[in-house]
């Protein structure tokens, strides 16, 4: 039985790292590029010009 419970926990990991892994790769492209693109342009576009305002003072 010592066996079994030093196989438990990889095992859990690894099904754990598969999901992940799984849930990582569906969830690429189609309709969520979009709205994931927008927001990194946003993100970037609004902290451009108040880096560079203040950098210029």
């Amino acid at each position: 039985m010592d066996y079994v419970s030093a196989l438990v926990p990889p095992v859990v990991m690894a099904a754990f790292f598969i999901g992940l892994v799984v849930t990582i790769v569906k969830s690429q492209g189609g309709p969520n590029k979009a709205k994931e693109d927008a927001i990194v342009d946003i993100v970037i576009g609004g902290s451009g010009p108040a880096r560079q305002s203040s950098a210029d003072d």
